[in-house]
Protein backbone atom coordinates (compact mmCIF):
# COMPACT_ATOMS: atom_id res chain seq x y z
CA UNK A 1 0.00 0.00 0.00
CA UNK A 2 2.54 2.59 1.11
CA UNK A 3 4.87 3.76 -1.64
CA UNK A 4 7.81 4.37 0.68
CA UNK A 5 9.82 1.56 2.23
CA UNK A 6 10.70 1.67 5.91
CA UNK A 7 13.57 -0.44 7.23
CA UNK A 8 13.04 -1.70 10.78
CA UNK A 9 16.19 -3.54 11.79
CA UNK A 10 16.35 -5.28 8.42
CA UNK A 11 12.61 -5.93 8.15
CA UNK A 12 11.18 -3.84 5.33
CA UNK A 13 7.64 -2.48 5.26
CA UNK A 14 5.93 -1.01 2.21
CA UNK A 15 6.90 -0.55 -1.40
CA UNK A 16 4.58 -3.35 -2.51
CA UNK A 17 6.41 -5.96 -0.47
CA UNK A 18 4.58 -8.84 1.25
CA UNK A 19 3.29 -7.90 4.68
CA UNK A 20 5.48 -8.06 7.78
CA UNK A 21 4.27 -9.21 11.18
CA UNK A 22 4.58 -7.22 14.43
CA UNK A 23 3.68 -9.26 17.49
CA UNK A 24 4.28 -10.07 21.13
CA UNK A 25 2.81 -9.72 24.61
CA UNK A 26 1.12 -6.40 25.37
CA UNK A 27 3.42 -5.77 28.30
CA UNK A 28 6.68 -7.26 29.54
CA UNK A 29 5.71 -9.71 32.28
CA UNK A 30 9.24 -10.99 32.94
CA UNK A 31 12.53 -11.49 31.12
CA UNK A 32 11.89 -15.19 30.61
CA UNK A 33 8.34 -14.57 29.42
CA UNK A 34 9.45 -12.02 26.84
CA UNK A 35 12.28 -14.21 25.55
CA UNK A 36 10.09 -17.31 25.26
CA UNK A 37 7.47 -15.42 23.27
CA UNK A 38 10.06 -13.74 21.04
CA UNK A 39 11.76 -17.03 20.21
CA UNK A 40 8.50 -18.87 19.56
CA UNK A 41 7.20 -16.10 17.33
CA UNK A 42 10.53 -15.84 15.51
CA UNK A 43 10.45 -19.57 14.74
CA UNK A 44 6.83 -19.43 13.59
CA UNK A 45 7.52 -16.47 11.31
CA UNK A 46 10.56 -18.24 9.84
CA UNK A 47 8.53 -21.37 9.08
CA UNK A 48 5.77 -19.37 7.41
CA UNK A 49 8.17 -17.03 5.63
CA UNK A 50 6.90 -13.75 7.10
CA UNK A 51 9.30 -11.03 8.31
CA UNK A 52 8.90 -10.48 12.05
CA UNK A 53 9.30 -7.62 14.55
CA UNK A 54 8.83 -8.33 18.27
CA UNK A 55 6.61 -5.99 20.28
CA UNK A 56 6.20 -5.55 24.01
CA UNK A 57 5.85 -2.56 26.35
CA UNK A 58 8.06 -1.61 29.29
CA UNK A 59 5.27 0.59 30.68
CA UNK A 60 1.56 0.85 29.93
CA UNK A 61 0.90 4.36 31.16
CA UNK A 62 -2.69 4.45 29.86
CA UNK A 63 -4.29 1.60 31.83
CA UNK A 64 -7.90 2.00 32.90
CA UNK A 65 -7.25 1.45 36.62
CA UNK A 66 -4.61 2.96 38.88
CA UNK A 67 -3.91 -0.53 40.25
CA UNK A 68 -3.51 -2.25 36.86
CA UNK A 69 -0.14 -3.84 36.08
CA UNK A 70 1.92 -1.39 34.00
CA UNK A 71 5.14 -3.28 33.39
CA UNK A 72 8.70 -3.33 34.77
CA UNK A 73 9.39 0.34 34.00
CA UNK A 74 11.89 2.09 31.75
CA UNK A 75 15.27 0.83 32.97
CA UNK A 76 14.37 -2.81 33.68
CA UNK A 77 12.16 -2.94 30.59
CA UNK A 78 14.85 -1.68 28.24
CA UNK A 79 17.30 -4.22 29.65
CA UNK A 80 14.83 -6.98 28.80
CA UNK A 81 14.13 -5.61 25.31
CA UNK A 82 17.87 -5.39 24.65
CA UNK A 83 18.17 -9.04 25.70
CA UNK A 84 15.33 -10.03 23.37
CA UNK A 85 17.00 -8.22 20.49
CA UNK A 86 20.36 -9.85 21.25
CA UNK A 87 19.29 -13.38 22.17
CA UNK A 88 16.34 -13.89 19.83
CA UNK A 89 18.01 -11.93 17.04
CA UNK A 90 14.87 -10.03 16.02
CA UNK A 91 14.05 -6.33 15.62
CA UNK A 92 12.13 -4.86 18.55
CA UNK A 93 9.29 -2.33 18.84
CA UNK A 94 8.04 -0.68 22.01
CA UNK A 95 5.78 2.24 22.79
CA UNK A 96 6.91 5.49 24.38
CA UNK A 97 4.59 7.53 26.61
CA UNK A 98 6.83 10.44 27.56
CA UNK A 99 9.09 12.75 25.54
CA UNK A 100 11.82 12.32 28.16
CA UNK A 101 12.02 8.58 27.43
CA UNK A 102 12.51 8.87 23.66
CA UNK A 103 16.31 9.07 23.54
CA UNK A 104 16.88 6.18 25.95
CA UNK A 105 14.36 3.98 24.13
CA UNK A 106 15.88 4.79 20.73
CA UNK A 107 19.26 3.51 21.93
CA UNK A 108 17.77 0.03 22.45
CA UNK A 109 14.89 -0.67 20.05
CA UNK A 110 14.48 -0.61 16.28
CA UNK A 111 11.19 1.29 16.09
CA UNK A 112 9.44 3.63 18.54
CA UNK A 113 5.65 3.52 18.75
CA UNK A 114 3.48 6.48 19.72
CA UNK A 115 0.27 5.45 21.52
CA UNK A 116 -3.02 6.34 19.86
CA UNK A 117 -4.08 8.66 22.67
CA UNK A 118 -0.92 10.76 22.17
CA UNK A 119 -0.88 11.14 18.39
CA UNK A 120 -2.02 14.78 18.58
CA UNK A 121 0.68 15.82 21.09
CA UNK A 122 3.03 17.90 18.95
CA UNK A 123 6.04 18.17 21.27
CA UNK A 124 5.85 14.45 22.02
CA UNK A 125 5.76 13.53 18.33
CA UNK A 126 8.69 15.81 17.54
CA UNK A 127 10.77 14.32 20.35
CA UNK A 128 10.15 10.78 19.16
CA UNK A 129 10.80 11.59 15.49
CA UNK A 130 13.96 13.54 16.35
CA UNK A 131 15.65 10.34 17.53
CA UNK A 132 15.99 9.38 13.87
CA UNK A 133 14.65 5.90 14.53
CA UNK A 134 11.61 4.57 12.63
CA UNK A 135 8.32 5.61 14.25
CA UNK A 136 5.02 3.74 14.22
CA UNK A 137 2.23 6.21 14.94
CA UNK A 138 -1.14 4.78 15.92
CA UNK A 139 -4.27 6.55 14.71
CA UNK A 140 -6.33 7.76 17.65
CA UNK A 141 -9.69 6.16 18.32
CA UNK A 142 -11.26 9.61 17.87
CA UNK A 143 -9.63 10.58 14.54
CA UNK A 144 -10.78 10.03 10.98
CA UNK A 145 -8.13 8.49 8.71
CA UNK A 146 -7.59 11.75 6.80
CA UNK A 147 -6.80 13.47 10.12
CA UNK A 148 -3.55 11.51 10.22
CA UNK A 149 -2.08 13.68 7.46
CA UNK A 150 -1.10 16.51 9.83
CA UNK A 151 0.18 13.95 12.36
CA UNK A 152 2.55 12.49 9.78
CA UNK A 153 3.57 16.00 8.70
CA UNK A 154 4.58 16.79 12.28
CA UNK A 155 6.75 13.68 12.46
CA UNK A 156 8.31 14.29 9.04
CA UNK A 157 9.09 17.91 9.97
CA UNK A 158 11.77 16.54 12.31
CA UNK A 159 13.57 15.17 9.24
CA UNK A 160 12.33 11.62 9.76
CA UNK A 161 10.75 9.83 6.80
CA UNK A 162 10.93 6.38 8.41
CA UNK A 163 7.27 6.39 9.42
CA UNK A 164 4.57 3.74 9.78
CA UNK A 165 0.90 4.54 10.41
CA UNK A 166 -1.39 2.10 12.20
CA UNK A 167 -5.17 1.64 12.22
CA UNK A 168 -6.52 0.29 15.51
CA UNK A 169 -10.26 0.95 15.37
CA UNK A 170 -12.52 3.97 15.86
CA UNK A 171 -14.68 4.81 18.88
CA UNK A 172 -18.23 3.66 18.17
CA UNK A 173 -20.42 4.57 21.11
CA UNK A 174 -19.52 3.73 24.70
CA UNK A 175 -16.86 1.04 25.33
CA UNK A 176 -16.78 -0.10 21.72
CA UNK A 177 -14.65 0.21 18.58
CA UNK A 178 -15.42 -0.39 14.92
CA UNK A 179 -13.08 -0.82 11.94
CA UNK A 180 -13.66 0.90 8.62
CA UNK A 181 -11.45 -0.87 6.10
CA UNK A 182 -11.61 2.24 3.90
CA UNK A 183 -9.30 3.82 6.48
CA UNK A 184 -6.44 1.60 5.31
CA UNK A 185 -6.73 2.86 1.73
CA UNK A 186 -7.15 6.48 2.82
CA UNK A 187 -4.01 6.41 4.95
CA UNK A 188 -2.05 4.65 2.20
CA UNK A 189 -2.44 7.82 0.15
CA UNK A 190 -0.06 9.57 2.54
CA UNK A 191 2.68 7.37 1.05
CA UNK A 192 3.88 5.69 4.24
CA UNK A 193 3.43 1.98 5.02
CA UNK A 194 0.10 1.13 6.64
CA UNK A 195 -0.16 -1.33 9.54
CA UNK A 196 -3.36 -2.95 10.78
CA UNK A 197 -3.63 -3.68 14.50
CA UNK A 198 -6.12 -6.54 14.60
CA UNK A 199 -6.00 -7.03 18.37
CA UNK A 200 -6.67 -3.51 19.59
CA UNK A 201 -9.41 -3.18 16.98
CA UNK A 202 -11.52 -5.66 18.96
CA UNK A 203 -10.80 -4.01 22.30
CA UNK A 204 -13.75 -2.82 24.40
CA UNK A 205 -12.15 0.21 26.11
CA UNK A 206 -13.03 0.27 29.78
CA UNK A 207 -15.56 -2.44 29.02
CA UNK A 208 -14.92 -4.30 32.27
CA UNK A 209 -15.23 -1.25 34.46
CA UNK A 210 -11.75 -1.39 35.97
CA UNK A 211 -10.15 -2.76 32.81
CA UNK A 212 -10.71 -2.99 29.07
CA UNK A 213 -12.46 -5.99 27.59
CA UNK A 214 -12.21 -7.44 24.11
CA UNK A 215 -13.73 -9.73 21.52
CA UNK A 216 -10.86 -12.02 20.58
CA UNK A 217 -13.11 -14.16 18.36
CA UNK A 218 -13.17 -11.39 15.72
CA UNK A 219 -9.40 -10.95 15.36
CA UNK A 220 -8.95 -13.60 12.67
CA UNK A 221 -11.68 -12.29 10.38
CA UNK A 222 -10.58 -8.67 10.65
CA UNK A 223 -6.93 -9.59 10.04
CA UNK A 224 -7.96 -11.51 6.93
CA UNK A 225 -9.91 -8.50 5.67
CA UNK A 226 -6.95 -6.17 6.19
CA UNK A 227 -4.60 -8.58 4.42
CA UNK A 228 -7.06 -8.72 1.52
CA UNK A 229 -6.90 -4.92 1.31
CA UNK A 230 -3.12 -5.25 0.98
CA UNK A 231 -1.72 -3.68 4.15
CA UNK A 232 2.02 -3.51 4.70
CA UNK A 233 1.96 -5.02 8.16
CA UNK A 234 -0.24 -6.91 10.62
CA UNK A 235 0.09 -6.11 14.32
CA UNK A 236 -1.06 -8.58 16.97
CA UNK A 237 -0.66 -8.75 20.69
CA UNK A 238 0.11 -12.42 21.34
CA UNK A 239 0.14 -14.41 24.57
CA UNK A 240 0.61 -18.09 25.38
CA UNK A 241 -2.23 -17.86 27.91
CA UNK A 242 -4.39 -14.83 27.02
CA UNK A 243 -6.92 -15.41 29.78
CA UNK A 244 -4.16 -14.89 32.34
CA UNK A 245 -2.22 -12.12 30.58
CA UNK A 246 -1.31 -9.20 32.83
CA UNK A 247 -2.53 -6.68 30.23
CA UNK A 248 -4.99 -6.76 27.31
CA UNK A 249 -5.68 -10.48 27.57
CA UNK A 250 -9.19 -10.26 26.06
CA UNK A 251 -7.78 -8.89 22.80
CA UNK A 252 -4.55 -10.91 22.72
CA UNK A 253 -4.23 -13.72 20.18
CA UNK A 254 -3.32 -17.22 21.42
CA UNK A 255 0.29 -18.08 20.63
CA UNK A 256 -0.58 -21.60 19.51
CA UNK A 257 -2.92 -20.22 16.81
CA UNK A 258 -0.54 -17.66 15.31
CA UNK A 259 1.06 -19.96 12.76
CA UNK A 260 -2.19 -21.01 11.09
CA UNK A 261 -3.33 -17.38 10.99
CA UNK A 262 -0.11 -16.19 9.36
CA UNK A 263 -0.41 -18.94 6.73
CA UNK A 264 -3.89 -17.66 5.85
CA UNK A 265 -2.84 -14.01 5.87
CA UNK A 266 0.06 -14.76 3.56
CA UNK A 267 -2.38 -16.18 1.01
CA UNK A 268 -4.70 -13.16 1.21
CA UNK A 269 -1.73 -10.81 0.97
CA UNK A 270 -0.30 -12.55 -2.10
CA UNK A 271 -3.65 -12.35 -3.86
CA UNK A 272 -4.17 -8.67 -3.01
CA UNK A 273 -0.71 -7.69 -4.24
CA UNK A 274 -0.93 -9.73 -7.44
CA UNK A 275 -3.97 -7.84 -8.74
Amino acid sequence: MGLLEVDVGGVRFGGGRPFAFIGGPCVIESRDHALRHAERLRDIALRVGVPFVFKSSYDKANRTSLTAYRGPGLDAGLEILAAVRRVAGVPVLTDVHESAHATAVAEVVDVLQTPAFLCRQTDFLLAVAATGKPVNVKKAQFLAPWDMGPVLEKLASAGNQQLLVTERGYAFGYNNLVVDMRSLAVMADFGFPVIYDAGHSVQLPGGKGSASGGQRQFIRGLARAAAAVGVDGIFLEVHADPDHALSDGPNSYPLDQVESLLVELKQFDALAKSL
